[in-house]
């Protein structure tokens, strides 16, 4: 039987209309925006309420140090990159990096796409000068063309349905390579082992063989690899663009309770992470596992306050907070906030993102990252909460399954000279596939030293 949503906790899924939402398009037609959003509130779900409530469960243990979370995916999705091959190379990508993330930890990878949803980015300007010509900034696929001229950059609501309908594509791709065989154990294992046997890779061969052992004790165990055959996958992205969650929002039939069935865990910015702000009004009243960004200038009053706001029962499972500090900052700025947090006692994940703190324009132009940064802005959160007996949660990364070449360093020595050859990025630079792998084991050694 269907259980009823209260009228009152209906209505409160439109208050944020009230609040001036920051960060969102500045809409030409408003006729048309409501036509889009009314015809979106008619779709089916992209996810599925219960399938939240397990990833819910999976962060809670994380959050115990039972389980460790990998986000990884683009920094903005394009509509023309969502194919087939673009997406399966992603899949393998973070199931490459997952096993030898569950080997390093020894415990369950909850495995997270930052997927089939992250096309709205935050710009820290409403416009962009060329030349002397002022446009609309592009603020990502779902909203406006990068193409810099007015018709392309003109915000066009038609887009929320294109997002739409490039998310179910796109998850309906991920099910079915999660599910076919294509995430075997073995079968990923033997990419993994592929990968070690690049000369520059050589410092990792020891914990592959390591891998390689295990996986053959298991066989000879009579482990039923037929039940490795499949994974959980949860989709993700920052719920930036609240018309279009709105309208993907639905009432769960079981319990009568709101759902963001735009994506299984959805994130509130850096940016947009006000107290009194709309996107934390809106995400309050939902009942997917959030995330929430905090940067270096988090107090840790401000935290307990975001606690306040979107779980006060202390929910295990319901927030996980994304802390981006730069690593130069990290080891200084993340103490404190997590001391207070823990001291409060109701429970939260902890996750790095690695990418968003340590973001420079190289000498010839390019927006980039160090990937020796990244990993010391990693290594700084696992001394942290070593140092404290807290558990650190997981990794958020911006990650391609292709071999760009956006961040700078790695085993493959990329060097400003070399950006040139393949940046493809629209926005922020992303680490290519080898330098994923390499990541995975560079952690997994910091998971088991600790």
């Amino acid at each position: 039987m269907s259980v009823v949503a209260d009228p009152a906790v209906v209505a409160g899924l439109d208050a944020w209309r009230a609040l001036q939402p920051l960060q969102q398009p500045v809409w030409p037609d408003a006729t048309a925006l409501a036509q889009v959003t009314d015809k979106l509130a008619t779709l089916p779900p992209l996810v599925f309420a219960g399938e939240s409530d397990a990833l819910r469960a999976q962060l809670a243990a994380a959050g115990r140090g039972e389980a460790f979370v990998l986000v990884g995916g683009d920094c903005a999705e394009t509509f023309a990159e969502a194919t087939a091959d673009n997406i399966r190379n992603k899949i393998k990508t973070i199931l490459q990096m997952a096993v030898v993330l569950t080997y390093g930890a020894s415990m369950p990878v909850v495995k997270i796409g930052r997927m089939a949803g992250q096309y709205a980015k935050p710009r820290s300007s409403d416009t962009e000068t060329r030349d002397g010509v002022t446009l609309p900034a592009f603020r990502g696929d779902i909203v406006n063309g990068f193409d810099f001229t007015p018709e392309a950059r003109t915000p066009d609501p038609q887009r929320l349905l294109e997002a739409y309908h490039t998310s179910a594509s796109t998850l309906n791709l991920i099910r079915a390579f999660t599910t076919g065989g294509f995430a075997s154990l073995l079968r990923v294992h033997e990419w993994n082992k592929g990968f070690t046997t690049n000369p520059a890779y050589a410092r990792y061969e020891v914990l592959a063989a390591e891998i390689d052992r295990a996986i053959r004790f298991m066989a000879a165990c009579g482990a039923d690899f037929e039940q490795l055959r499949t994974v959980d996958f949860y989709s993700s992205h920052e719920g930036l663009l609240l018309d279009y969650e709105r309208a993907l929002t639905r009432v769960d039939s079981r319990t009568g309770l709101p759902y963001d069935c735009s994506a299984h865990f959805v994130w509130i910015g850096e940016r947009t992470r006000q107290l009194d702000g709309a996107h934390v009004d809106f995400f309050s009243r939902l009942q997917n596992p959030i995330g929430v960004k905090l940067g270096p200038t988090t107090k840790p009053d401000d935290a307990l306050a975001l606690l306040d706001k979107l779980n006060p029962s202390g929910e295990p499972g319901r927030i996980t907070f994304v802390t981006r500090m730069g690593a130069g900052k990290v080891r200084d700025l993340l103490p404190s906030l997590v001391e207070k947090v823990t001291a409060d006692g109701r429970p939260v994940t902890w996750v790095c993102d690695p990418m968003h703190g340590n973001g420079f324009t190289s000498a010839n132009g390019y927006k980039t990252r160090r990937f020796s940064d990244v990993m010391d802005e990693v290594a700084g959160f696992f001394e942290v909460h070593r140092s404290l007996g807290t558990s650190p949660g997981g990794l958020l990364i911006e990650l391609t399954g292709d071999d760009v070449t956006e961040v700078l360093g790695g085993s493959e020595e990329i060097d400003d000279a070399r950006l040139a050859e393949r940046y493809e990025t629209l926005v922020d630079p992303r680490l290519n596939h080898q330098q994923s792998l390499e990541m995975a084991f560079q952690v997994a050694e910091l998971l088991r030293a600790s």
